[in-house]
């Protein structure tokens, strides 16, 4: 993961990690998520934080997908399938495609990362 798109990374990371609002933190997992996509060990990283996220407010079937995800986000990563954009979250679905942010598409392009349409 380049330098610039680490840091940014990392902030969301942090956030998500960060005691506050429910909903904050997991719209810092997601964004840390989307930006993890294309790298194994970030991507799987950003999974064991929604788990912990779906354990902390009690949401078994959030949990339960996140295990699941954490089973295939390493080799996803690998193998470059992965749906661009996708938030990580259950409800998104395993392989739904979802718009990306302007700001992470600009750091995911910058990274020379081909973002499919």
């Amino acid at each position: 993961m380049p330098p610039h798109l680490l840091e940014a990374f990392t902030a969301e990371m942090s956030a998500a990690r960060t005691p506050g609002p429910t909903a904050e933190r997991w719209r810092a997992a997601e964004r840390a998520h989307i930006l993890s996509q294309p790298w194994p060990w970030p991507h799987t990283r950003t999974h064991w934080v929604m788990l912990h996220l779906a354990l902390r407010d009690r949401d078994l079937h959030e949990a339960i997908g996140q295990l699941v995800r954490l089973a295939v986000a390493a080799p996803g990563s690998a193998a470059g399938k992965y749906p661009d954009g996708n938030t990580g979250r259950t409800r998104a679905g395993l392989t739904t495609s979802m718009p990306i942010p302007d700001d992470l598409a600009t750091l995911l392009r910058e990274a020379g990362v081909t973002l499919r349409p």
